[in-house]
């Protein structure tokens, strides 16, 4: 994590200076900018790999300063801090590219874990996946979006095929049910998140024909690829 660095946009000095003083307790590199302004020329000068932007500052607020990182690097994970929690503030900063929102007061522990959680998509999508995945006796093509065993192929719908592909990428590993929302259904709404309930259990009929292939639930966090 030393060459983790964070921009921390905060104008509370405050909060600010113990977000800073924590995240670098914890192993980060972190500078911290009191307004959006400032904190847009410090972006200009260092590489930073995550941004943490308070909503409400003074002479550029977060959304501003959001949208014109997002020029300048449109993969940077970005979290907003913000008092607000009306929907359509949430709506605002998911639609300008948020990767997540957190709402005063929120603990410590939540924010690193929201931010290991980023850090580690981030590091997964920058992964180059491939096109053809062995899942013990099925052949899985990326590209076809199909699923062979023996003699027998089964024809993946397209977000099957992104689903089966996501879980290969993350197997024996926790695919978390908000990165996989998102990244899919660009919303991790109730219905969404029902609709892969539905998904997941086509993928496990299809791989129903190797007991060594597993798709289990992890409580609370989403699921995990077992082969």
């Amino acid at each position: 994590m030393a060459d983790i660095r964070i921009l921390l946009a905060e104008d509370d000095n405050n909060l600010g200076s113990l977000l800073k003083e924590y995240l670098v307790i914890k192993g980060y590199k972190a500078d911290l900018y009191p307004n959006g302004n400032r904190a847009y020329k410090g972006f200009l000068k260092e590489h930073y790999n995550l941004c943490l932007l308070d909503v409400m500052m003074p002479e550029k607020d977060g959304f501003t300063l959001a949208k014109e990182i997002r020029q300048i690097n449109s993969d940077i994970p970005i979290i907003f801090l913000t008092a607000k929690s009306l929907k359509q503030d949430v709506l605002e900063g998911f639609s300008i590219g948020a990767d997540d929102y957190i709402t005063k007061p929120f603990s410590m522990e939540e924010l690193l874990f929201r931010i290991e959680a980023i850090l580690r998509r981030t590091e997964q999508l920058q992964n180059k996946t491939q096109d053809i995945y062995q899942l013990g006796k099925y052949t899985f093509d990326t590209k076809k979006q199909t699923l062979a065993i023996d003699q027998k192929m089964q024809k993946l719908t397209t977000k099957e095929a992104e689903l089966l592909k996501l879980l290969c990428t993350n197997h024996n590993k926790v695919l978390e049910r908000n990165f996989a929302l998102r990244t899919i259904w660009f919303d991790d709404n109730y219905f969404n998140a029902r609709s892969m309930d539905v998904y997941i259990t086509k993928l496990r009929k299809y791989l129903k024909e190797d007991p060594s292939i597993e798709i289990i639930n992890v409580h609370g966090k989403g699921f995990k690829l077992i082969y």
